[in-house]
């Protein structure tokens, strides 16, 4: 079984341009789907790549890489007749919420010598 590779791409990112991309790197149109979204202003859009190999994915990383991928995701053993939008969608959603967030920078600020819990007004 293979993976799928999935990535968010930018909305001012050509998905015409990395379909041509990945059919002139050897994958066939049955090995990828492209998700559009009905909006047509400022609308993100989502690619589901079949990879069966550490190259593949590497190649296919470099190519969303070109055409402004916000994030990437890989999928373990699952084929690209799983990969519906919503399934794609569901496991995002799940990675996403079971990650760590950078947080901002913490100053902690630590007491220094002069005024204490002890004194008394």
């Amino acid at each position: 079984m293979s993976n799928i590779l999935a990535g968010l791409f930018e909305h001012h990112s050509d998905y015409k341009k990395l379909e041509s991309d990945l059919e002139n790197s050897g994958i066939p149109s049955s090995d990828y789907i492209i998700y559009l979204s009905s909006e047509t202003t400022n609308a993100q859009y989502l690619a589901s790549v079949a990879v069966k190999d550490s190259s593949q994915t590497d190649n296919v990383r470099s190519i969303f890489t070109q055409h402004a991928v916000i994030k990437t995701y890989l999928f373990e053993n699952m084929s690209i007749d799983q990969a519906n939008y919503d399934t794609i969608k569901k496991y995002i959603d799940a990675r996403n919420r079971a990650e760590i967030h950078n947080s901002p920078d913490i100053r902690i600020k630590t007491s220094t010598e002069g005024i204490n819990s002890e004194v008394k007004s």
